[in-house]
């Protein structure tokens, strides 16, 4: 019989659970600490064998979890919520970490993923749609044509999916690396967790890359620096859980309570497999997305802005 094991695309979480099956694992380096003025907790979760990164299903690389509990809650204005200009800053502080370090001006290309049409997969085409892209004023009018100091220069594409445009959206950004030459690309898009307590409120900042669609069990190219040539961050928040998790973990709680193995049974049967293709969002989604979106965009900004030492 098949054990049950809730996809998610969040490294924190495939840590914790290979851990809680395994043990401990050699090849994983964690740092986990607090900021408690902004009530964020971040976790650096770096991957450094092979044999760990197959075992949690993830690239070498480093991922950086920031869970924040207020992400998604109004301020007094409505909108975004109070912390979010410290939260953004936080978030381009990890970024800037992960970015090319070079003398001359850094071009970036930021991807935004995801179906406009589908709210809770809408979050990278939302951020794009604040970014303060420079490319096209710099090569138009040099910089006297921007109006705000801008260290890096950026160009932006939201490549829709599959379904509409025909091609591996892998395809669209490989040719437009090929033709603008940027230094680094910025991939966004939303991710699958498998606990709701981190739905919305969590950020995961790697430089690994993405496969878009991989977190629902639909896995397309690649988009990293193998394929590309140029090193790829990937910047998500997950929106949405399957429903086969919200299901075992009740099932789970049951057991705890009761201490009947008919729990852990039903827990590990293939009852739960027609629940892998549905999956659960916030009944707030709509509001979520605009509020996170802006956040996440306000931090990329306050990245562009950042001029880097010559």
């Amino acid at each position: 019989m098949a054990f049950f094991q809730a996809r998610t695309d969040l490294a924190l979480e495939a840590r914790e659970y290979v851990e809680n099956v395994n043990g401990e694992l050699r090849g994983i380096i964690v740092d986990e600490y607090e900021k408690k003025e902004i009530g964020v907790s971040v976790t650096k979760v770096q991957i450094t064998t092979k044999n760990s990164a197959k075992l949690l299903g993830k690239p070498k690389g480093t991922y950086i979890t920031l869970e924040v509990p207020d992400l998604c809650q109004c301020g007094e204005n409505g909108d975004v919520s109070e912390n979010h200009e410290k939260v953004a800053a936080e978030i381009s502080e990890h970024l800037i970490q992960l970015l090319p370090q070079k003398k001359e001006k850094l071009q970036v290309l930021v991807v935004g993923l995801g179906n406009r049409d589908v709210t809770a997969d809408a979050l990278g085409p939302a951020v794009a749609e604040h970014l303060n892209i420079s490319r096209h004023m710099l090569q138009e009018f040099g910089r006297l044509g921007l109006e705000k100091k801008q260290g890096i220069i950026t160009s932006c594409i939201v490549p829709g999916v599959m379904a509409k445009t025909g091609m591996e959206t892998a395809e669209i950004v490989k040719g437009i690396v090929k033709e603008t030459t940027p230094d680094a690309v910025i991939v966004i898009d939303a991710l699958a967790s498998r606990s709701t307590k981190r739905l919305n409120r969590t950020i995961q900042i790697s430089n690994t890359g993405i496969h878009p669609g991989s977190g629902v069990g639909n896995h397309r190219n690649a988009i990293d620096e193998e394929t590309l040539g140029i090193p790829v961050i990937a910047i998500g928040v997950p929106t949405v859980v399957d429903a086969a998790t919200i299901v075992a973990d009740a099932l789970e709680k049951m057991h705890k309570e009761l201490q009947e193995t008919a729990f852990l049974q039903a827990r590990d049967s293939v009852a739960l497999s027609s629940l892998y293709n549905m999956y659960v969002t916030a009944k707030d989604i709509d509001s979520t997305i605009k509020r996170v979106s802006f956040t996440l965009a306000e931090a990329l900004n306050m990245t562009f802005e950042k001029e880097f030492e010559e």
